[in-house]
């Protein structure tokens, strides 16, 4: 028996290992495709199909102790949403802070306008993001 021989038996490096490691690598690898095969499977056929969008429009009308915010949505119609809308001051805190339910539509595209008080002036308003309920 060589020393090298002596070794690998030693060491357990023996064809039978390397069958045994073989395997098991390839039994994990099929494995964990199954799960993430089914995983992107339940998550893509799943999830909910509404889609959501909201642009912001702007804001107007800003006094010491209020804002208006303008902003649209877009969903699908028959859906309900809600929405949050902020008001920030000139080092972006939050003054102002509402959210809104804004219902089931037959329009697809809505905008909407807020007048927000604020606890002192502000220098922005926007909506910080809406939501199916």
């Amino acid at each position: 028996m060589t020393v090298q021989q002596r070794l690998d038996e030693r060491y357990g490096r023996t064809p039978n290992e390397d069958r045994r490691t073989r395997r098991i690598l390839i039994i994990g690898g099929i494995v964990f495709t199954i799960v993430f095969g089914s995983w992107v499977v339940w998550g893509g056929l799943s999830g909910t199909n509404a889609t959501l969008e909201v642009r912001e429009l702007g804001f107007a009308e800003v006094t010491e102790t209020s804002i208006t915010v303008a902003w649209e949505v877009s969903v699908d119609p028959g859906t309900d949403v809600s929405c949050a809308v902020q008001a920030l001051n000139e080092n972006f805190g939050i003054v102002g802070w509402r959210v809104l339910d804004l219902g089931a539509s037959e329009q697809r595209t809505r905008t909407f306008t807020e007048t927000l008080r604020t606890s002192e002036q502000a220098v922005t308003g926007l909506p910080y993001g809406c939501w199916l309920p």
